[in-house]
């Protein structure tokens, strides 16, 4: 169980990794209006949306097994498992706003993306406590 623990923490921090950059490219796409320079960071976010959706796979499919190997107890289990359901959830908002971009329709300003940027570390931040400190 000891390696599908170091497996699982590698994928999750290669994810988080792609959804701590993929927003940062979105507040530069919002502030870019050089075509040539707008298709360059949309090619970026594509491919890096891509990637981080494979890193996502592997990493919810050890978090899975872990879970199954180790039980379903503590309160602190469940809090994280919506915490992981929230960072899914992001993950396909990202997804969703990439569309939007290439799509020519995003709204929101580069102001809005800076904010949205600093969701995954408060859901990263919350779901190591729960896992470390296990507060009930």
């Amino acid at each position: 169980m000891l390696w599908i623990k170091a497996f699982h923490i590698v994928f999750i921090a290669s994810w988080f990794a792609g959804l701590f950059y993929l927003p940062r490219i979105f507040v530069n796409l919002a502030m870019e209006d050089n075509a040539p320079a707008t298709e360059r960071l949309l090619l970026m976010a594509r491919k890096l949306y891509r990637f981080t959706t494979m890193l996502a796979v592997p990493a919810l499919a050890l978090g899975l097994w872990l879970w199954l190997g180790y039980g379903f107890n503590g309160g602190w289990l469940h809090a994280k498992l919506a915490l992981v359901i929230l960072v899914i959830g992001y993950h396909h908002a990202c997804g969703s706003l990439l569309k939007k971009f290439e799509n020519g329709a995003n709204k929101r300003s580069h102001k809005w993306f800076r904010y949205f940027n600093e969701v995954p570390v408060l859901l990263l931040m919350a779901i190591v406590i729960l896992v470390v400190v296990k507060p009930f």
